[in-house]
């Protein structure tokens, strides 16, 4: 008889660094693999010795700026567990593997991309019971091959799927997809009549690509118990695809303060560029969540700045988002509106009064 092997899976402790809020959905699949193996599978988030002499360790990680986490996981658990196998993977591992090959060497085993062995598993969701929604890929890859994103390495061919229904977790409420480009999928009629069949809220987290919207994809969209729907707009090149986009999801009764716009900063860009952005996001009254771009490599986080931004410009924007805008994005209110319109430039428009002082 196969002897069972003990796992143990490991994710960084949530901290300012080390933020999300989602559960790791690759180390849930990898426990969904290693019970169907009969192995026992412990989940634990940070630096926790279990009391057991675990086989196989594996550890996760996020975005390339939350590096010191992992290293500091990375360090502890071969030290504690000497004989255990440990590997490491996740967004960070692939993108910057020499990194972590330079301090670690051959203690650690690293895997880049996708683990193809669990890809296709209902992730073990009852090792977070707090979770209510199932986290879906239903296409992995893009068809765009935008400069500032990961995804080309991360997911570097495209492929999708025709059926979802295998993905959603008994009881949840919510389906939650991290498609790169939904839209782009050959399947995404069938997807959408099962959505509509399971009448689930969804959520398509990572945006929606405004260049495959049109009146009949508008129609599905506007069906299904999506309370947010979500698109980009990362350069002037999308400008125009993007408002015909937005006019035909507002055309067919979706709200403007129900879709919000991904708007890329501190790229390719300036300042003055990106006030344009927003007014024309303000214009087309809907709403503009700012996102920072940061490099792929191992920096601080928020440390970044780009040629043609500097760093007071940059925390300007990120303190406006906090005082005068919602949940970090700017909603296209009235008052906000003349703020952005009538300044003269970008420093006007995101400067904030000075206290007054109460003596």
């Amino acid at each position: 008889m196969k002897k069972k092997k003990e796992i143990l899976l490991v994710e960084p402790k949530r901290s300012v660094v080390y933020h999300t809020a989602y559960p790791p959905l690759g180390l849930l699949k990898i426990a969904a693999f290693h019970q169907n193996m009969r192995d026992k599978v412990n989940f634990v988030q940070g630096k926790v010795d279990i009391g057991l002499n675990p086989d196989i360790i594996y550890i996760t990680s996020l975005f390339t700026y939350a590096w010191e986490p992992v290293h500091d996981l990375i360090e502890f658990y071969i030290n504690r567990y000497k004989k255990a196998r440990v590997m490491v993977g996740g967004i960070y591992a692939t993108l910057c593997f020499e990194h972590i090959q330079e301090k670690f060497g051959d203690r650690v085993k690293i895997h880049k991309g996708l683990l193809d062995k669990v890809e296709n598993i209902m992730p073990d969701y009852s090792m977070v019971p707090d979770w209510d929604a199932s986290i879906i890929f239903s296409s992995r890859g893009c068809v765009r091959r935008c400069k500032f994103c990961s995804v080309p390495i991360l997911e570097p061919e495209f492929h999708a799927h025709r059926s979802i229904k295998k993905f959603v977790y008994p009881g949840h409420k919510r389906i939650i997809f991290w498609d790169n480009n939904f839209l782009a999928s050959p399947y995404r009629e069938d997807i959408l009549d099962e959505l509509e069949e399971l009448n689930l809220t969804v959520d398509f987290n990572q945006g929606l690509d405004a260049r495959y919207i049109d009146e009949k994809v508008a129609l599905r969209i506007k069906k299904l118990r999506m309370p947010l729907l979500r698109l980009a707009y990362d350069s002037s090149a999308i400008r125009d695809p993007l408002k015909r986009a937005i006019e035909i999801l507002k055309s067919v009764g979706i709200s403007g303060r129900d879709i919000l716009v991904y708007s890329l900063f501190n790229f390719m860009d300036d300042p003055e560029s990106f006030l344009e952005k927003i007014r024309d996001l303000m214009e087309w009254e809907v709403v503009c969540y700012p996102m920072r771009y940061t490099p792929l490599k191992p920096i601080p986080k928020n440390s970044y700045v780009a040629l043609g931004w500097t760093a007071e410009q940059i925390d300007m924007l990120q303190k406006a988002r906090r005082v005068i805008g919602i949940g970090g994005a700017f909603p296209p209110y009235l008052g906000l509106k003349k703020k952005i319109f009538s300044a003269k430039n970008f420093e006007e428009a995101f400067s904030l009064r000075p206290a007054t002082r109460v003596n």
